[in-house]
């Protein structure tokens, strides 16, 4: 669901309405962009009325805002899920990846969102990164602390790690699916692990 607003929806009624909106946007401005993207075409892929849309955004702007918002929730709850029952930090990853490539695959326009979010709204593209970049440190300070990991990793480590992530996801996500999501997965794990220096 989009961050917490004064127009969150109080219904279940509701709440499926704002989910098809979120859905169709996401489809508009995927397919067409945010320039091409109007409330109407969202409305009408939507199957809503154009006054259920301003009951819970008042522009394209905001209602792109909260796709942004949407989806970067959707990818840390796809991973957090993935990695349940993982043993250790490197397992955690290895999970976490082969999920996020698994949403890649079934949401291939998130890369075109996220994208055009530099410039359509720039608080919502850095805040994705940056939440994801936190996201991925706490695990490393959690496998830090419990010995799976080197001890010295700071914040770059994470951002290196989500570049890896993100890279991977347009590759094998989003241009083709010609490995598995846990082939990909294994092999970001093996540089993670092990490095590619030879020994």
């Amino acid at each position: 669901m989009a961050a917490e607003t004064a127009k969150t929806p109080r219904t279940e009624r509701g709440r499926k309405t704002m989910r098809a909106i979120l859905d169709a946007a996401a489809i508009e401005f995927g397919t067409n962009g945010f320039g091409d993207t109007s409330i109407v075409s969202i409305t009408q892929r939507a199957k809503v009325a154009l006054g259920s849309f301003y009951t819970y955004f008042d522009s394209k702007e905001e209602v792109f805002r909260a796709l942004v918002q949407d989806m970067s929730a959707q990818v840390g709850k796809h991973a957090a899920s993935a990695m349940s029952g993982a043993d250790n930090a490197l397992e955690r990853e290895r999970s976490a990846l082969t999920a996020f490539l698994q949403f890649a695959r079934e949401h291939k326009e998130i890369y075109r969102i996220i994208d055009e979010a530099e410039f359509a709204d720039p608080e919502s593209y850095r805040a994705h990164y940056e939440g994801s970049a936190v996201r991925i440190f706490e695990r490393l300070q959690e496998g830090s602390a419990t010995g799976d990991l080197a001890e010295e990793l700071s914040e770059a480590h994470a951002w290196a790690i989500m570049g890896m992530n993100v890279f991977l996801g347009l590759r094998y996500g989003v241009w083709s699916e010609e490995k598995s999501a846990e082939e990909i997965a294994a092999v970001a794990n093996q540089i993670l692990s092990r490095g590619i220096a030879q020994r």
